[in-house]
């Protein structure tokens, strides 16, 4: 293979690689269909021109075939009158036009063939129109169709989507955490109230207690409501539990000189 051959042959494969990418399907419907709408216009002007010469061999026909007729009348009367000579001749221009009505006959006959040709082939191709643009516009709609599905399945693969998936369950971990902190957070501030107040109520009851102590040193030997009973004690106790009662009296002196 030569080296002119071999780079004739690279420069149709690039050409026609270029020309199948920048083909349109849609675009080259319609001008598909613009072409066959051309043809059809020639080929009814086609059709026109072999009807107008069908027509006018026909006419060409019609008067030679006419002449033929009246020069066989004219050697008739001629013949009649007794003029042979004139009749002689009326017959010679008879047989040029009879032999001229044969010829046209015979252009005229294939003339009619051609037409009736030209006019089934305007019909197939009227046909054949008609049909190209009831498909033009299906096929248009499939193309676009397929050409948004292609655009879509790009987009699709272009995006990153288990980058951003990963980002969304990381939001949506972080989301939770915060959640649970701040349930966290509620949860120790409620026990931290709730410590509060049962102190409260413990310095509430002791208060209470304390009370109930004091009525009982001052109101001797009776015994208030709620008191615990008289005890029969040794000795010993009775001295602690004297040294304690004083050693109440001198908070409770605190207490009252606090107030």
């Amino acid at each position: 293979m030569g080296l002119f051959d071999r780079v004739s042959r690279l420069i149709r494969a690039n050409v026609n690689d270029l020309v199948n990418k920048a083909e349109d399907p849609e675009k080259i419907l319609e001008q598909s269909i613009i072409d066959m709408q051309e043809d059809l216009v020639q080929m009814r002007q086609a059709v026109a021109r072999a009807i107008s010469a069908q027509q006018k061999i026909q006419q060409q026909y019609n008067k030679a075939q006419s002449e033929a007729n009246l020069w066989q009348q004219r050697a008739q009367l001629a013949l009649q009158k007794g003029d042979e000579s004139l009749a002689r001749e009326a017959l010679n221009r008879k047989k040029v036009q009879a032999e001229a009505a044969t010829a046209l006959k015979g252009q005229l006959d294939q003339q009619v063939g051609m037409v009736d040709q030209l006019r089934r082939n305007l019909i197939a191709l009227e046909g054949k129109i008609s049909e190209a643009k009831t498909k033009k516009d299906m096929l248009k709609a499939r193309a676009q169709a397929a050409k948004a599905n292609e655009q879509l399945q790009g987009a699709l693969s272009s995006m990153n989507t288990g980058s951003a998936m990963s980002a969304f369950e990381r939001m949506e971990e972080k989301v939770l955490e915060m959640e649970a902190r701040s349930t966290a957070a509620l949860e120790l501030s409620g026990v931290s109230l709730e410590q509060q107040f049962a102190s409260l109520e413990a310095g509430s009851d002791v208060d209470d207690e304390l009370a109930a102590m004091k009525a009982q040193m001052l109101g001797g030997s009776s015994t208030p409501a709620g008191a615990l009973p008289a005890s029969n004690a040794a000795p010993a106790t009775e001295a602690k539990d004297a040294a304690i009662d004083a050693e109440l009296e001198a908070l409770r002196r605190q207490l009252n000189d606090t107030k």
